[in-house]
């Protein structure tokens, strides 16, 4: 297997009717795939379980940077990962585009590579959204030093010694602009590659619309 020393984590939260597909077409192509659930009520856990994903689980919901933090944890325990994948478990991100982020952090030797969905046009966010995205990664590259294009994409690949500097302790939104900073901080190299993020009916249900990423900027400004 090409990605054998690769844990992907997935955050899940009441994802019972995608969840299993998206197990299912990581597993096989990487050597752990890694679920934590976040007190979902839907019967999510046992769907991934099912799917063949290791799962962990909160007894509460506790967000989405907290399950985050507990899977970064569980994978540096895993003595034969050397690359941690974050993912969402909602179906907007491709497996193709994790599998390009790896092979170039290899290539490169790259301690982290960031998905972005503004490097092509492939995703359609729509005028306002993009707006209001591009605005909060104005400000996370305020906040943090970095100079990204997308700074609110769950798509990253973390090398092991990065990630070993993630100690993330915003919960909700705002954890996706305390991982950047703290990954920023560790001086290892970097780089950004243009992912195609799925909208559908059901991930903006999940969270996906314009009213979420008013809901990010807000955190970000407010935190």
């Amino acid at each position: 297997m090409a990605n054998e020393d690769v844990a992907v984590l997935v955050p899940v939260y009441n994802e019972a009717r995608v969840v299993a597909d998206v197990v299912a077409e990581l597993v096989g192509r990487f050597g752990h795939v890694v679920c934590v659930d976040d007190g979902s009520t839907d019967g999510s856990d046992a769907a991934a379980r099912a799917a063949g994903a290791t799962v962990l689980r909160h007894a509460t919901n506790l967000g989405q940077g907290a399950a985050l933090q507990t899977a970064i944890e569980h994978a540096l325990t895993l003595p034969d990962v050397t690359y941690l994948v974050t993912f969402d478990a909602d179906g907007q991100h491709q497996v193709g585009d994790a599998e390009e982020m790896l092979e170039l952090a290899r290539r490169e030797d790259l301690a982290i590579v960031f998905g972005s969905r503004f490097l092509d046009e492939r995703t359609q966010a729509g005028l306002l959204k993009k707006l209001v995205l591009k605005t909060a990664v104005w400000v996370t590259n305020q906040s943090t030093g970095m100079r990204l294009t997308d700074a609110h994409n769950g798509l990253r690949v973390i090398r092991r010694d990065a990630a070993a500097g993630v100690h993330l302790t915003q919960n909700r939104m705002a954890h996706a602009s305390e991982i950047v900073l703290q990954l920023g901080r560790t001086g290892l190299p970097w780089r950004e590659h243009p992912v195609h993020l799925l909208y559908t009916d059901y991930s903006k249900s999940k969270g996906q619309s314009l009213l979420n990423a008013v809901n990010i900027l807000f955190e970000l400004t407010f935190r």
